[in-house]
């Protein structure tokens, strides 16, 4: 009962509410948090809450780029123990990438030591590796120490840290950011700094510029490791003002100095003797090189694209991937549509400009609206300079009065310190000094009653005055304001222009020129080919066109089905009697020398279902389907190729009914004849069958037992033709056949004196 009283049982803690308001409130709690304090960036300095931190605990411990590095141990330790209680190895990472040059576009933090590289391959650990701030990073804290920023307690209460960095480089555009919250995310590039404070000050003279003005000076993304953007102007304006779309990024093919120029903007270094091959020197932003060479090489292993030879990876301090056409013959353009197209050399970045604006709520903005809201805020970093600037003016000014007063009087001061034992009221009260002034007069080195010092004072009232008349000028006045924050970005603009190495341009902009029309296939080697279909569902292909009744070895109780003439370019079709058919390319089958593959490893035949067909796909052709049910129709082969292995659904079928023709039809054929299991023949005309590309079709011949036996087409004026069996190989052809001509769905009647007991054409 005593434990029950104890008012620190947790028991008496629990609270009775109902779980999907206590679930919610609770989820929608830990959801704000992520979104404002992890994974969305603030748009006024572009950092995340762990970046801003770790930038700071630099700061302090005064890692300036003049000063020597620090183990980044140290960095990592102060900043979880200060300032941001997460795990060791998220900040690290974090720090890794505001060092690396292949991932930020101006890095923020210089590192000594492993910091990874663009093979993907990953930093050394934090005790191995030092650091430092870039003067990057100095730019972006500049005003912090004349409050330009609010500062904030950390999460103990024990130290303070500054909300946002106020300083003037535009580091969210400038360096992108990613990051994914709870229902939302962001993806924003990184940019060249000029362009971004071109369209900065087009805006502060017109606030009201039209998108496409920005986007004259402004031309999109600047990625770190180069590459060439292939999308219009258009669509590039159209994403930022939108503030959504994304960017097809693709690998710079450039051969060495040495080569021509139009061999050296196209990639192809010349061998001699007609060999070449292609250079690739800049990979798209975020594709791993190590990880793109294993998947071109995969591709030439797989044989998914034979005009490639060999790719090597030949970089040293600069990206060099070689790329080997199987033969000199092979077309340059065709080879990089074919890379660009299978592999990462070619990839999407995604826009979402999804950021946090001045008041910490997630909003996504086009250009405009991103840089007059970064433009507002500049502005009031301008004010708040400052303001606190006249407050340092006007406490420096009080001092600076006091000492000019004491040198006026100085020997009235000497006498009045010499002789009064409280020399402080009196002094104030003689002379109208501050307590300030009093006590900074007291406290004046004897170095200083110099004649020159005096002289050095008002010197320098006349200049604080002068600074703080200035200062409130700046601002009462809004335009100078502009001015003043113009000449500070033509300043940085200076600094980060196109002609210094930082602020080159590295991403070329270069729309693409209309692709190349070619298909995969077009890439196949095209060679003869014979393919063999077993009884079982065994296929595979020998080389050559060899007889088709050749001796092959079979599985024991397996035998042929089908043998056809074949192109390793050719699409082979395979008809199930369930109706279903497939696509199987001829240069993936295996060779003939075994007992080849089963089909059903590459393509999801049902199990029950038989194979009934082996065809050469031809464009334009047309096929006869009949089930056994003596209905059908007429396809067109085109439509009967399938994307996947599950293949397609053509003849629908019902009551056991099975897929039993299928049969080309002749250009010139003009009829169609059909003889049910009752020896009973109709011909009719093949306009009166439809052209479908699925369902049942229509009746072909009416029963009153069994179903249909055979179907064909045939030239009504050559006369339908059968074979006569036996060894001779002899047909037979009936020419008087207007007897057996009805209308589509009759019954029939006997066929002609001599047709084949087994009722088969």
């Amino acid at each position: 009962m005593a434990i029950l009283d104890d008012p620190s049982d947790p028991v008496d803690a629990i609270i009775d509410a109902p779980f999907d308001h206590a679930l919610s409130e609770r989820y929608l709690v830990y959801a704000l948090s992520t979104i404002t304090a992890r994974s969305l960036p603030d748009l006024r300095d572009g950092l995340k809450p762990v970046h801003r931190r770790l930038l700071w605990t630099m700061r302090q411990l005064r890692l300036n780029p003049t000063d020597a590095p620090k183990k980044s141990a140290r960095v990592v330790g102060d900043v979880i123990g200060k300032y941001h209680p997460h795990g060791d190895v998220a900040v690290y990472d974090a720090m890794v990438r505001l060092a690396q040059d292949f991932t930020l576009r101006y890095p923020l933090v210089e590192g000594q030591g492993n910091f990874g590289n663009i093979d993907g391959d990953s930093a050394a650990a934090y005790r191995y590796t030092e650091c430092r701030l870039t003067r990057t990073a100095l730019l972006l804290m500049q005003g912090l120490d004349e409050g330009a920023a609010d500062f904030v307690p950390t999460y103990n209460n024990e130290e303070e840290e500054p909300a946002l960095f106020p300083g003037l480089f535009p580091n969210l555009l400038a360096n992108g950011a990613s990051g994914i919250a709870v229902g939302m995310a962001t993806s924003i590039p990184s940019h060249n700094v000029a362009e971004i404070l071109d369209a900065a000050l087009l805006l502060v003279d017109d606030p009201h510029a039209e998108h496409a003005r920005l986007m004259e000076v402004f031309h999109g993304p600047d990625f770190a490791t180069g590459g060439v953007i292939v999308d219009s102007p258009e669509a590039i304006s159209k994403a930022y003002e939108t503030g959504r779309g994304s960017f097809r990024v693709r690998a710079r093919f450039r051969a060495p100095e040495a080569a021509s120029d139009s061999d050296q903007a196209a990639g192809i270094e010349r061998l001699g003797a007609g060999q070449w091959q292609l250079v690739v020197s800049e990979i798209p932003y975020q594709v791993q090189k190590g990880k793109l060479i294993e998947q071109i090489a995969a591709l030439i292993a797989d044989k998914k694209l034979p005009i490639l030879e060999d790719v090597r990876d030949e970089s040293d301090e600069q990206v060099r991937i070689v790329f080997v056409p199987r033969s000199r013959n092979v077309d340059p353009e065709q080879l990089k549509e074919a890379l660009f197209r299978l592999s990462d050399l070619e990839v999407r970045f995604g826009l979402n400009l999804n950021v946090l604006d001045a008041t910490r709520t997630p909003m996504v903005m086009g250009l405009h609206e991103l840089l007059s809201n970064w433009l507002a805020h500049q502005i009031d970093i301008l004010q708040r300079r400052a303001r606190h600037r006249l407050a340092k003016i006007a406490d420096r000014l009080e001092l600076v009065a006091g000492y000019i007063t004491a040198f006026l009087n100085l020997d009235r001061v000497i006498e009045i310190i010499r002789t009064e034992d409280e020399p402080k009221p009196v002094m104030i009260a003689e002379f109208e000094l501050t307590d300030r002034q009093a006590e900074a007069i007291l406290n004046m080195r004897l170095r200083s009653l110099r004649k020159l010092e005096e002289f050095e004072l008002r010197k320098e009232h006349d200049a604080l005055e002068k600074e703080r008349d200035e200062l409130t000028v700046l601002l009462d006045n809004p335009a100078k304001q502009r001015t003043r924050l113009k000449r500070d970005l033509r300043a940085l603009r200076k600094e980060y222009g196109e002609d210094t190495a930082l602020g080159r341009r590295r991403t070329a902009l270069v729309e693409a020129a209309p692709t190349v029309t070619f298909s995969l296939d077009a890439m196949i080697e095209k060679e003869p080919i014979t393919v063999i279909l077993s009884q079982r569902g065994w296929i595979r292909a020998a080389k050559g066109h060899v007889p088709l009744d050749g001796e092959w070895k079979w599985k024991e109780g397996d035998g042929p089905a089908f043998a056809i003439h074949a192109q390793t370019t050719d699409k082979l079709l395979i008809a199930g009697d369930d109706g279903r058919f497939f696509t199987l390319g001829a240069d993936k089958l295996p060779g003939a020398r075994g007992f080849g593959e089963p089909i059903r490893t590459v393509l999801d035949m049902e199990a029950e279902a038989k194979t009934v067909a082996l065809l050469v796909h031809r464009p334009g052709r047309r096929l006869l389907l009949a089930a056994s049910t003596g209905r059908g129709f007429v396809a067109e082969t085109g439509e009967l190729l399938a994307e996947t292995r599950k293949g397609r659904q053509v003849v629908n079928l019902k009551d056991g009914a099975r897929l039993a023709v299928i049969r080309e039809i002749a250009a010139t054929d003009d009829h169609v004849a059909v003889i049910g299991d009752n020896r009973k023949l109709v011909v009719f005309h093949l306009d009166e069958l439809p052209q479908m590309a699925r369902g049942q079709g229509v009746a072909l011949q009416r029963y009153r037992d069994g179903g249909m036996a055979d179907a064909t087409t045939f030239r009504l004026e050559d006369g339908l033709s059968w074979a006569m069996g036996g060894e001779t190989g002899r047909t037979r052809t009936e020419r008087e056949i207007q007897q057996w001509k009805v209308a589509r769905g009759g019954a029939g009647r006997l066929p002609p004196n001599g047709f084949p007991r087994d009722n088969r054409f």
